[in-house]
C-alpha cells in the first residue's frame, strides 16, 4: 500500500467566522431586527433601544463588551423587574360573594 501523495492535499486558510449581530427581537413588541445597540467605549457606555416602542435600556461597558452581552443584561433585567413586580403584588382578595348553597340532588327528607 502506498501513501497518498503530499502535493493532492492543499493547505486549508484560516475558517471565516460570520460576524455577531447587532440588531435583535425586542422583548416587549415582538418585531423582528427593531431593537439596536450602540457602544460607547470612550464614555463607558452602552444604549439599547427598540425602533417600534421606543424600550431603552442602558449599562456600562467595558472594552470586552459586545452588543450581544448588552442584549443579554436588558432580557436579565426585564426578568428580574418582572419577578420583583409579582413579589411586590398585594394577594388577591378572596370574592365577596357568598358561596353557593350546597345542592341535595337525590336525598328527599
Amino acid at each position: 500500500m502506498g501513501k497518498r501523495k503530499k502535493s493532492s492535499r492543499k493547505p486549508q486558510g484560516p475558517r471565516k467566522r460570520d460576524p455577531l449581530s447587532t440588531t435583535f427581537t425586542c422583548l416587549f413588541c415582538h418585531h423582528d431586527d427593531s431593537v439596536t445597540v450602540r457602544l460607547d467605549r470612550k464614555e463607558g457606555l452602552a444604549q439599547l433601544f427598540c425602533k417600534v416602542c421606543d424600550q431603552r435600556y442602558q449599562s456600562k461597558v467595558n472594552h470586552l463588551t459586545e452588543p450581544i452581552d448588552i442584549y443579554s443584561e436588558w432580557i436579565d433585567a426585564a426578568d428580574a423587574a418582572e419577578k420583583e413586580a409579582l413579589s411586590t403584588r398585594r394577594p388577591v382578595a378572596s370574592s365577596s360573594r357568598a358561596a353557593p348553597p350546597p345542592s341535595f340532588g337525590s336525598d328527599n327528607e
